[in-house]
């Protein structure tokens, strides 16, 4: 029974996007940040019981980068929702995902299945982004916060959201072109 207990944690985290796009709509941001505190600590013992109890799974290793996106997709709409962040900053972040995914798309059609492991830069990219969201709301919980740290946020999450979405494509163009050559006859 416990081998299942990562795969439970990193669920009950997806799960947690809905409560958090609620507190966050009805401008309770005390809860959600307590929520993004639950769902940090799931993240966290996830990692933990899998290398404890040496349970990894496939299913696991996907569902953990999706649980994450998801809870930061959901913070980045709802707090543009209620105007604590200009739309185009969730705009640009959600595209660079969708840019991602429609590249990883491309690449396996075209040309054929790969393994996806996230990049250092992406990982900091997921880093600052749960980082942004809770000086956001950090920002309305304890006001002697200074506002410019919102301005200052904001700057990073878009270079790093650039930076490491170039990153992606940039690489895996690459890769693709080496397979191809590789496919390629000599001479041709």
């Amino acid at each position: 029974m416990l081998r299942y207990l990562p795969n439970a944690l990193t669920f009950s985290r997806l799960l947690l996007a809905v409560p958090l796009g609620i507190v966050i709509l009805g401008e309770n941001y005390p809860a959600a940040l307590m929520i993004g505190f639950v769902a940090g600590l799931t993240d966290a013992l996830d990692g933990f019981f899998a290398r404890r109890l040496g349970v990894f799974s496939r299913f696991g290793a996907a569902l953990d980068p999706i649980a994450d996106k998801v809870l930061v997709t959901v913070s980045f709409l709802c707090l543009a929702q209620v105007q604590l962040i200009p739309w185009y900053l969730a705009l640009a972040v959600i595209a660079r995902d969708l840019i991602i995914v429609a590249g990883a798309l491309c690449y396996h059609w075209l040309i054929g299945p790969f393994d996806f492991a996230a990049s250092n830069l992406s990982k900091a990219n997921m880093f600052i982004q749960i980082g942004f969201c809770v000086l956001v709301l950090l920002v309305q919980v304890v006001p002697s916060i200074p506002a410019v740290s919102i301005t200052i946020g904001m700057a990073l999450v878009l270079f790093i959201a650039a930076s490491s979405g170039f990153d992606y494509v940039s690489s895996w163009t690459i890769k693709a072109i080496q397979v191809k050559q590789q496919r390629s006859p000599r001479g041709d």
